[in-house]
């Protein structure tokens, strides 16, 4: 099995931000308003964000061309981290497309987008079941030995889907659907944290139910003084030593309170009674 490589560029146990939402309606085409997403990524390097994560579906293109845009050159110590293996075909449309030559026209072209010789960490976006994984993952190992890519990633795995990567390349993190309403991808975390990988939830807000008037989590709030989707982060943060949470938005007052939720210590008995639900 290949070595592990080193994290210590990914903020493992901070908060990030995920850049989906500063496209268009249906992560297509362009933000409403471009100079509010470009004031938005500015205020998340402000507040002390060091990881972004986007992919080359998110627009498609947009959400790249625009954290070049606001962010280029990058500050010391920000990790931009992008995905390919999705096509658009339209709005809130999704085509799996991990061939090798598809994935190395699409780092290609996020190079381009985000203006570097390297991207930090590259992700393959999804499975696609006519591709054997080792193949759409031995591309990625092709583009690393090029210096185009300096970690690789995947993205909604299954455990054996994650076991077949790692025994072709050096995983260095997963990014796959997680939050208090869903934690289909436990054992996954927990995987995540033995090996020394970073397990990044994304859609890490929702809580669906929980968060109804006077259900559990929303008291747990109201004690904090907190909002239920804060206490769902802060939730993550001491779910595993792995998490690096990446909540998205398109305004610079929920980034803000996304950030603040960092600041939140639930207690013994507060983290074991959202676990149990």
């Amino acid at each position: 099995m290949p070595s592990q490589a080193s994290l210590a560029q990914l903020p493992i146990g901070q908060i990030g931000f995920g850049a989906m939402r500063i496209t268009g309606p249906g992560v297509w085409g362009p933000p409403r308003d471009e100079p509010e997403a470009i004031a938005l990524l500015r205020r998340a390097i402000e507040k002390g964000v060091t990881f972004i994560d986007t992919a080359d579906s998110y627009g498609p293109g947009i959400s790249e061309t625009l954290i070049a845009k606001a962010l280029y050159p990058y500050p010391p110590g920000l990790v931009v981290a992008t995905k390919g293996g999705l096509l658009r075909p339209g709005a809130n449309r999704w085509v799996t497309d991990c061939r090798p030559e598809h994935l190395r026209h699409a780092c290609a072209e996020s190079l381009k987008r985000l203006q570097v010789e390297c991207i930090e960490l590259y992700q393959l976006h999804a499975v696609d079941p006519r591709i054997p994984i080792e193949e759409s993952i031995g591309a990625l190992v092709d583009l690393q030995r090029e210096g185009k890519i300096r970690h690789i990633g995947v993205s909604n795995v299954a455990e054996r889907e994650l076991a077949r990567a790692r025994a072709v390349a050096s995983i260095v993190s997963v990014q796959n659907h997680y939050n208090l309403g869903d934690r289909s991808s436990d054992r996954l975390v927990d995987i995540c944290a033995e090996a020394g990988i970073a397990f990044i939830p994304w859609y890490p807000l929702s809580a669906g139910r929980l968060a109804s008037p006077n259900s559990r989590l929303a008291r747990i709030a109201q004690r904090h003084s907190a909002s239920p989707s804060q206490i769902s982060l802060a939730w993550l943060l001491q779910r595993s030593p792995a998490m690096l949470p990446i909540p998205g938005t398109s305004s610079i007052a929920h980034l803000e309170e996304n950030l603040a939720s960092a600041q939140i210590r639930l207690n013994l008995d507060e983290f074991r009674t959202l676990s149990s639900v």
